[in-house]
């Protein structure tokens, strides 16, 4: 089953891209190199951006933004690929925490996630060079653009050996945020069993992976729709132990399939809230940590008392973005070097996911607008990402 739909393939300034399927591993790629020079980027190049809060479909605006100047002390990148995630959408709504810089006759880029390649270097920049793989290490950098100038400190290099461009462009937030939970929480070991909702979402497919690669067990929760049971099955493709649904979670059956995976559950993932994060707290044993870390529902976090009285169960939030304030870089790229080795040993895949390219062109602000309401729907059937070819 393909979750994408075709990216163009390479031209002597764009990534080598390739169509993907659940099933395929990733396969090396090519990015072309550019020569320590940005002339072709001095004329104005798109931008998705926002000079106010609210609705994504009213409040962006295809926009096109020069290049600086090179500097001794900065660099040029142009983005490769960048996804749309919950966070955007928050952000340019105004309700997200983390606020963008409002700059003069541009507003904001939208995106705070993605993957360029660097296209120039100043001449005291020593520890980038063209052709180099980055992603930006701050959250609001804004990612929807086709290029940018910054100075080195803002951003990661990667190791893109044996990596597909949509593996990098979506490696620091749904895989980190899975890698973290599953680290930081709770002592697993081989044959432990975790409990998720929303394994079909991106941090979901990166749980299952990650749990997968570790010998750890997984019980996935999703909503009941029609195509069930092929999600189901794309799932244990990935190594999804057991996969419910929402109205299932609660069964006595169910429990008991679960008690026979192995140990009681010490840790359950929550994305979901409401009904749905009740459900998947009462299938942990005692001593279990609830770790929530989005509400997809929007309904408020229900538990009961007997849950922590009895069990003794602990409830605790997750945001990635405050990890990485409260983390050196270098710790950064050690989790990202783990994670790009499990994806260089096919391990960890590109998640589900759909195509959007932002090439200049007449109705490019419609395309987009319509890539944005198909995330925000929470129904487009993977992650929705921009590329700029």
């Amino acid at each position: 089953m393909s979750w994408s739909k075709r990216i163009p393939t390479a031209t002597p300034r764009m990534a080598c891209f390739h169509k993907r399927s659940l099933n395929t591993v990733p396969s090396p790629v090519c990015v072309g190199y550019l020569r320590k020079s940005s002339t072709f980027a001095r004329s104005p190049a798109i931008a998705l951006t926002y000079s106010q809060y609210g609705p994504p479909e009213k409040v962006l605006n295809i926009t096109k933004v020069p290049l600086p100047p090179l500097t001794r002390s900065t660099v040029h990148i142009r983005f490769v690929a960048a996804p749309i995630n919950p966070a955007d959408i928050n952000q340019i709504q105004g309700t997200y925490p983390v606020k963008p810089q409002f700059k003069d006759g541009l507003g904001a880029v939208g995106g705070n996630e993605g993957l360029a390649e660097v296209i120039a270097t100043g001449d005291d920049v020593t520890d980038l060079k063209v052709g180099d793989w980055v992603i930006p290490t701050a959250s609001g950098f804004g990612t929807w653009r086709k290029h940018a100038s910054c100075k080195p400190d803002e951003l990661l290099k990667l190791n893109k050996h044996g990596v597909s461009p949509l593996i990098a462009a979506t490696i620091s937030v749904n895989p980190c945020t899975a890698y973290r939970m599953l680290r930081d929480f709770v002592s697993l070991k081989p044959g432990d069993v975790v409990v998720q909702n929303g394994g079909n979402s991106g941090v979901g497919q990166s749980v299952i992976q990650l749990a997968k690669a570790w010998n750890i067990k997984t019980v996935n929760v999703i909503r009941n729709r029609p195509n069930f049971d092929e999600i189901a099955e794309n799932l244990q493709d990935i190594g999804a132990d057991m996969v419910i649904s929402e109205e299932d979670a609660r069964k006595p059956e169910v429990a008991a399939k679960v008690k026979n995976l192995g140990p009681p559950p010490r840790l359950a993932l929550n994305c979901v809230g409401g009904k749905s994060a009740t459900n998947i707290a009462r299938l942990l044993g005692h001593d279990g940590h609830l770790v929530t870390y989005g509400g997809m529902s929007k309904e408020p976090l229900i538990l009961p008392t007997s849950l922590f009285i009895f069990k003794n169960l602990t409830s605790q939030g997750f945001w990635m973005t405050r990890w990485y304030e409260t983390h050196s870089k270098a710790e950064r790229a050690t989790m990202l070097d783990e994670l790009f080795q499990l994806a260089q040993a096919g391990k960890l895949r590109e998640p589900w996911h759909d195509t959007t390219s932002l090439r200049d062109a007449p109705n490019i602000q419609e395309t987009a607008i319509a890539s944005i309401r198909k995330a925000m729907s929470g129904f487009s059937g993977g992650k929705q990402i921009f590329v700029m070819d």
